[in-house]
């Protein structure tokens, strides 16, 4: 490299870090989670406990998916958090479709079409829950602020802000393909793609990517790449998996949700999910490092800092699921810069970010034995002393929920008959209720923390899974068997695998509600302050609100609080928009959606105004109703 290139790169990799130290996100929103550290907080204040039912529509934007997209909608889920930065709001559809709007209006400014190929199967079907911005100084005008995006189909993308075209100096015209390569057309399945927004700083783009679940012992790996913010070339990457003793066998350990970012001492945050296969394990032995992990790493060159196993040699797909959240935090008197990491077992757990130690203690305890054949267990789990569990993790048969002693019967009937001795009961061929089920818990809509008072505000979903492995040779005929549910093959391994919710006859939750929370942690003491019902059964059957009370429903999505006391929240079953009070947990306001709001929501000052924004598309995982519209409240005149 000639001296002014190394001087020239310099200088941008220094105005990158200068840009994103003062980003805050103050009363904007230039992240995904808020700000870098993903706290999901706002100063914004205009919006209060005592005000907050005076929020109306204000503007409305359409992506115009449900006249463009056809039968390819039903594989799509709306779960984007906009950003506003460059005095425009940036959105990206389940289809990577980028619009830049007016803050104040929803008017689309521009728009950048990927043209993904819609034929395409993928393993978490189309998603993009966010894009990064970043200032390039020195640019001559040229992209010298960008968005950057990775498409389902594994291409980093970067965008001039000003006009969303392609940035001709980054990769090719604007375009990296991202290792191993492009899912191109002609190919009917992606085995891996990218759902979770890339995160720049210190002049590096920094991309994870999504692998299927159960497929197969030989996965692909879960490499996060990370690639020069100017010309898209190749920086770094790291391999989970690259440490693992000679024998081991498994791929995946990627990195699928949001990742952090700590600005000051140069680190990226990871939540790092799970080897293959999922249920079971005999081929790679040992706790797994770095998989089901919170990984830390230098970004200057991807080596690790430190790193904290959340799961032992996991079997219940429960993977890292959120963005780990960086924050001060004080417990019992000690104040450090710290992770906050929600995991789908309902488990938050507090680590010092300065050497990945535990801030709040975390214990040894001993868990289930007795695994499938081959299977090599960990005798014990790490569990935090505080908080409790956010989600219940034990059921026995007497606890069956159902409306009559028939469905309460037949739930009765299908706890018993499967092997559940608590969390962490492994995987059988008779079949193991996974409770939390796989879903959470906690996913990847993360937590909110309000630093000032040392509060989390997290949702958590409560329903079961039954796990069922099943014996290679009778893989085939279980598959035509039981056609329409999750049967997957589990190649390379000696069994196959189904999973389902355990739900009655009715379709009912097994398990006694609710089945769907939004909680308060003190971090102060670890002491859960209030726990309360997220969502109603009314847009899943109309009026079964009123027989079945205050449920919740299981939500996907996340939530984000406000200095003035304010907690919003979509991610449950039903189309609202929910405002609770901070300190109560009281349900303040409701704002009725077009479609599932399975998506975190944000919100701005802008021109004196304060909007909450939220996408409104629904989900295909939880087939609530469909939509593309981004919807933007306000108080009213």
């Amino acid at each position: 490299m000639r001296t002014g290139d190394v001087v020239k790169a310099v200088v941008v990799a220094g105005a990158l870090i200068l840009a994103g130290t003062v980003a805050k996100a103050g009363t904007g929103w230039r992240y995904y989670g808020g700000d870098e550290g993903g706290q999901r907080y706002s100063s914004a204040t205009q919006i209060t406990p005592a005000n907050v039912t005076q929020l109306t529509q204000a503007w409305s934007f359409s992506t115009g998916d449900m006249k463009t997209k056809g039968s390819a909608m039903r594989r799509a889920s709306f779960e984007n958090t906009p950003i506003l930065a460059d005095g425009k709001l940036y959105v990206c559809s389940p289809f990577n479709e980028v619009s830049a709007l007016d803050p104040g209006t929803g008017k689309q400014l521009w728009r950048f079409d990927p043209k993904l190929n819609i034929d395409m199967r993928y393993p978490n079907d189309f998603v993009c829950r966010g894009v990064a911005y970043a200032v390039i100084p020195g640019a001559n005008g040229l992209c010298a602020t960008r968005i950057y995006m990775n498409t389902a189909d594994r291409r980093l993308i970067a965008l001039d802000a000003k006009n969303g075209k392609p940035c001709p100096g980054f990769g090719n015209n604007g375009t990296v393909i991202i290792p191993p390569g492009q899912q191109i057309e002609g190919k009917h399945f992606g085995r891996i793609h990218t759902t979770s927004a890339p995160v720049v700083t210190h002049g590096v783009v920094i991309v994870g990517s999504s692998i299927d679940d159960n497929q197969k012992v030989d996965e692909l790996r879960g490499t996060v790449h990370a690639f020069d913010a100017v010309t898209g070339a190749a920086k770094w990457a790291f391999d989970p998996l690259a440490h693992e003793p000679k024998g081991f066998r498994g791929g995946a350990a990627n990195v699928w949700a949001p990742m952090s970012v700590d600005e000051k001492q140069g680190l990226v945050i990871l939540p790092v999910s799970s080897a293959s296969t999922d249920f079971w394990g005999g081929l790679r032995v040992g706790s797994g490092k770095y998989a089901n992990s919170i990984v830390a790493l230098h970004v200057n060159d991807g080596s690790v800092a430190w790193s904290f196993q959340t799961t032992h040699h996991d079997v219940w797909d429960y993977d890292i699921p959120a963005q780990p959240t960086l924050g001060m935090v004080t417990y019992k008197g000690q104040t450090v810069p710290a992770v906050l990491q929600p995991t789908k077992q309902g488990l938050l757990f507090t680590i010092n970010r300065t050497n990945g130690q535990p801030l709040i203690p975390v214990v040894e305890r001993k868990v289930p034995q007795g695994g499938a054949p081959g299977e090599k267990l960990s005798p014990t789990q790490p569990i935090p002393v505080a908080p409790a569990p956010l989600a219940a993790n034990h059921i026995t048969p007497d606890d069956a929920f159902g409306l009559t002693f028939w469905d309460r019967g037949k739930c009765r009937d299908a706890i018993a008959a499967a092997r559940h001795d608590g969390l962490y009961t492994p995987p059988s061929l008779q079949g193991t209720i996974i409770y939390p089920f796989t879903g959470g818990g906690t996913n990847w809509g993360g937590l909110a923390f309000d630093q000032k008072h040392d509060i989390v505000y997290v949702n958590t979903s409560n329903l079961m899974h039954l796990v069922t492995l099943i014996k290679r040779k009778d893989f085939a005929a279980a598959r035509a068997r039981f056609a329409g549910k999750e049967v997957s093959p589990n190649e390379g391994a000696p069994f196959g695998m189904m999973r389902t919710v355990v739900a009655s006859p009715w379709h009912l939750p097994c398990n006694p509600p609710p089945w769907g929370q939004l909680h308060a942690v003190d971090m102060h003491t670890g002491k859960i302050l209030w726990s309360v019902p997220l969502g109603t059964t009314e847009d899943m059957v109309p009026f079964s609100e009123y027989v079945l009370g205050k449920t919740g429903t299981p939500n996907l999505g996340g939530p984000m609080v406000t200095a003035s006391g304010l907690v919003f929240i979509g991610a449950a079953m039903d189309d609202y928009l929910r405002a609770f009070d901070a300190k109560t947990g009281k349900e303040l306001w409701k704002g009725r959606l077009p479609a599932g709001g399975q998506a975190t929501p944000m919100t701005y000052m802008w021109k004196g105004k304060q909007y909450v924004v939220i996408a409104a598309g629904g989900h295909s995982k939880l087939d609530t109703k469909r939509g593309d519209q981004v919807i933007a409240y306000a108080l009213g005149e």
